[in-house]
């Protein structure tokens, strides 16, 4: 009997060229006069997180507080997002077409524009794993659903256990939290984007 192949595929910085929380910043701040100050705070909180030097939990809480950025931005972004996916995945939508079923996002980032995304090539939302954010009445990004398993330390390693995937598993990604998806010892191949 052939074994089950998975894959897991994270979404910032892989599946697309670009990190959307830094995007999320340029559209949000597009008229403030502090934007490349906060834009490259950000930057730098990212790329924190990714090596594992700060908890997720932080860096997530922290670059929210400075984006400023409304549920409005949010379709702004996914345009953008559209227009900057990597072109390696543009090339084989035919693959993640025939393989919907066991694709998986696994990320960091949030539901809210990894969905519409995701979507483009058919992996289904409920294949898609990642924070989601809060809102205010007015629509404004107020922090995250701080009980996700991916807001949490390790949250990328719990989360791929937790889909206790039978098969071969194979992940591609950019950061430390993709590469604590091969120190549980359940992926067969990581590959390093």
């Amino acid at each position: 009997m052939p074994q089950n192949k998975f894959f897991i595929i994270d979404f910032d910085s892989t599946l697309t060229q670009v990190e959307a929380m830094e995007e999320l910043a340029s559209i949000s701040m597009k008229n403030n006069p502090k934007k490349a100050d906060i834009y490259n705070k950000i930057r730098r909180i990212t790329n924190l997180g990714m090596e594992g030097k700060i908890p997720i939990s932080d860096s997530l809480s922290q670059r929210i507080k400075m984006l400023h950025a409304n549920k409005k931005d949010l379709a702004m972004l996914v345009n953008a997002l559209k227009k900057k996916i990597t072109p390696s995945f543009l090339r084989n939508k035919d693959f993640f077409k025939l393989n919907s079923e066991n694709i998986f996002i696994i990320s960091n980032g949030f539901r809210e524009f990894i969905v519409p995304i995701a979507k483009q090539f058919s992996i289904p939302e409920k294949n898609v794993y990642a924070n989601t954010f809060t809102f205010d009445k007015k629509g404004d990004i107020g922090g995250f659903d701080t009980k996700n398993i991916l807001a949490g330390e390790n949250g990328k390693a719990e989360q791929l256990k937790a889909l206790n995937l039978k098969g071969d598993i194979y992940v591609i990604g950019d950061g430390y939290t993709d590469y604590q998806l091969k120190e549980t010892g359940l992926v067969t191949k990581f590959f390093a984007f």
